[in-house]
């Protein structure tokens, strides 16, 4: 048995199933996936279906993407509720007119909220994939369930694998983040300077690590970084799969937790 753990496949459902193929992923083996799957990528729709009916030695966790999503929903659900709109939870058409109606409210300053369907995958759910509302809901539910982190110990080392970074408490941060969700969720370089587990492993993903700007770049490879006072250490395996066609470097990433052996496509 293997465990192997994976982030930011935003859509690229083709690398994920490449890369299931590229480590001879069984029923014998663990994925740990961790977080975004959906956004940005032509194939959000393709990894919602595969989430929804994904097999049991598969442990979903949550991604910023994945809350945004669930967000989103729920502003379009109080939507329905507040103007008594009564959608038809199984008609595409009613969602498509619920998700207008959203958007709508929220440009025109009736309803409160940062931004809606940012990166337009609900707008491509329902006009391209034909969803009804049952289906965004089904997906948020499912989303709602993951947790934000997973701890394992392989080889008699302890390693957490979240989305974007672990810390125990907020003590640690000071008044950078909010709750520790967040942290999990949108940490960056607070992942390195402030995170980690003693004597253990973080894998993470959330920074690309294709950007030149970013505390994480590598050239498009995993990035490792060794806290000496935690013996902690840190991996970054969100390799840009999504970005390919404007990094040549960037690519899909797998750690196996048993070496830390690395694959790539």
């Amino acid at each position: 048995m293997s465990t192997y753990i994976m982030s930011d496949i935003h859509g690229c459902y083709d690398a994920f199933l490449s890369m299931l193929s590229a480590v001879r992923f069984s029923g014998s083996d663990m994925l740990i996936a961790a977080g975004d799957y959906i956004d940005r990528g032509k194939q959000s729709y393709e990894m919602l279906q595969w989430i929804a009916q994904c097999p049991p030695n598969v442990r979903l966790l949550r991604g910023n993407h994945e809350e945004e999503f669930a967000a989103y929903v729920d502003l379009m659900l109080l939507l329905d509720r507040r103007e008594h709109l009564e959608t038809d939870f199984s008609s595409n058409a009613d969602a498509t007119a619920l998700y207008e109606s959203t958007q709508y409210f929220i440009k025109h300053g009736k309803m409160a909220a940062s931004c809606f369907d940012l990166y337009g995958t609900i707008g491509a759910l329902l006009q391209q994939n034909h969803v009804t509302l049952y289906d965004l809901c089904r997906w948020s539910a499912i989303i709602r369930q993951m947790p934000y982190y997973m701890k394992l110990t392989v080889g008699g080392r302890m390693y957490i694998v979240v989305h974007a970074g672990y810390l125990e408490t907020l003590s640690d941060i000071g008044g950078r983040f909010d709750c520790l969700e967040r942290f999990y969720l949108y940490a960056r370089e607070e992942s390195c300077q402030f995170g980690g587990e003693r004597h253990g492993t973080i894998i993470a993903g959330h920074t690309p690590t294709i950007i030149e700007e970013e505390f994480a770049y590598n050239r498009g490879n995993v990035f490792r970084f060794y806290n000496a006072a935690k013996d902690s250490v840190y991996y970054d395996i969100d390799c840009g799969c999504v970005f390919r066609g404007r990094y040549a470097e960037a690519k899909l990433a797998c750690i196996r937790l048993e070496d830390e052996k690395i694959f790539y496509v």
